[in-house]
Formats: structure tokens, C-alpha cells, sequence
């Protein structure tokens, strides 16, 4: 199987890595196959405790451009989306302890995959953007769903809306983040792993249960519609322009259209 995505299980604890560090851990379709196959996996093993990472300098700097722009009609964008939407079930429904642990930047799709687990373990220098608006597209991977359970709809909103990017420290402030890590992120992370093998964790696990199954619902409600409005946007000269602005490195002229 593909290296795009690495798996480790050691002493109850599976880590998962992204591993395509000289793309920024840009996640294209075969990356997402088969980090959808790896959390299936890590799903089903004895683990309690789940890390997810970056490789190299970049947690994932979101959906890959050339993926998006390849999908060049409605039923291979769709067969796209399917992936995202079983990965992010998959993530949301784990009976186990999630952890993703920021060592760079986490944008757009990286960003939402993310905000989907547990805690969200951040270097200080990592920087974060739910930045889909900056080239005319909504969040994808239920970024609406966990934006707006970490910070409210409104906050949700205006983040959405400006796509900025946020230091470490200004997203610990407003909830995004859970810990800002000074020292060095693997040591830390295992620091933290080391206090939940410590902890009552099947206790932990049913009271995550009883959250997510009650919320399970309006989860697969966002995703069926972030899919219906990222496939109507896509189609929009405004996406256009702003994939054409980002790759040429100017400002974009949106039209609305």
C-alpha cells in the first residue's frame, strides 16, 4: 500500500502521519483513500489512544489544488466528497481517545480534519485558517460542523468568511485550539498520551459516545450539504478566479458569478 500515510501502534497508542511532507501534506485522492483505509484500521485496533500528525514542516495545508482541479465533472468531484465524508465519520465515530498534534500550519481541509478529534495539540509557531473563501469555496470535511462546535455559529461564521490565518496562541483564545506546545511537540505529545493511559479511559470513551451518537445526525446533515453547495460553487467564476489568483499570486477579482 501506498506511504502517503503511515500507521504505528506501540503500547496502546496508534499514531497516524500524513506523509507527503514535500507537498505540505496537501491531500489528494490517493492520499485520502488511504488515510480513509488507516483510520478504518486504527478504528478496529486495540488502541485506546489515536494521534494524528503532519510530516516534515506542515500538519496539511488542506485539499490539493491539482486534485480539485482534475475532478473535472460532477460524479469524479462526487466520488471525492464520499472519501471525505467516510474519513471524517470514520474520525467522529472512533471509540477511542483523538488527538491531532499541529507541528505547522493546518489549513482548509487539514484544518476541518483536525478540529474533528478530541484535542487539538498545537506548536506555538503553527499557524491555522479555515481558508476555503480565498478561492471562492466553502469548508468541506464538516468544517462547518466543527467550527460551529468549538466557537459557536457566529464566531464560526466570521472565520469562515475571512479565511484568516490564526497564530497558535490566537486560536487557543477562541477555542480552536486546546493546547499551544512551547517545547518539543513529540515529547509533549507523549507526555499526554502517557496521562491518558493513567486515566479512567472507557469512561472517557462512553461519555464521547453519548455526545457524538446524539449528534451524529446533524453531522452527516452538514456533510450531504457542504457536498451539494462545494459542487455549485466549484462551477462558479469566482472559483476560477480565486484558483487563478492563488497560483498567480495576486488579488482576486470576485464578480459573483
Amino acid at each position: 500500500m501506498s506511504n502517503l500515510v503511515l500507521l504505528h501502534e506501540e503500547d496502546g497508542v496508534t499514531t497516524i502521519t500524513l506523509n507527503r511532507p514535500e507537498q505540505v501534506n496537501a491531500l489528494n485522492e490517493e492520499m485520502l483513500n488511504v488515510l480513509a483505509t488507516k483510520l478504518k484500521e486504527a478504528s478496529e485496533n486495540d488502541s485506546k489512544i489515536i494521534v494524528l500528525q503532519g510530516n516534515g514542516k506542515a500538519f496539511s495545508a488542506g485539499g490539493d489544488l491539482n486534485m480539485i482541479a482534475s475532478a473535472d465533472n460532477d460524479n469524479a468531484f462526487s466520488d471525492i466528497m464520499n472519501i471525505i465524508e467516510q474519513i471524517v465519520l470514520t474520525l467522529y465515530q472512533m471509540p477511542k481517545i483523538t488527538i491531532a498534534a499541529l507541528n505547522g500550519s493546518a489549513a482548509g481541509l487539514g484544518l476541518s480534519l483536525a478540529l474533528g478529534c478530541d484535542y487539538v495539540l498545537a506548536k506555538s509557531d503553527a499557524k491555522i485558517a479555515m481558508n476555503f473563501i480565498g478561492i471562492g469555496l466553502i469548508p468541506d470535511g464538516a468544517g462547518h460542523f466543527m467550527m460551529q462546535q468549538r466557537v459557536g455559529t457566529v464566531r464560526a461564521k466570521h472565520l469562515i468568511w475571512e479565511g484568516k490565518k490564526l497564530e497558535a496562541n490566537e486560536a487557543k483564545g477562541i477555542g480552536l485550539i486546546d493546547f499551544v506546545i512551547t517545547s518539543d511537540l513529540d515529547q509533549s505529545v507523549k507526555q499526554y498520551t502517557d496521562k491518558l493511559k493513567n486515566s479512567p479511559i472507557l469512561a472517557m470513551i462512553q461519555t464521547k459516545t453519548i455526545y457524538h451518537q446524539q449528534q451524529l445526525d446533524e453531522l452527516k446533515s452538514i456533510l450531504a450539504a457542504e457536498t451539494t453547495a462545494q459542487t455549485a460553487m466549484r462551477k462558479t467564476n469566482d472559483h476560477h478566479e480565486g484558483v487563478d489568483a492563488f497560483l498567480n499570486k495576486r488579488q482576486p477579482d470576485f464578480k459573483w458569478e
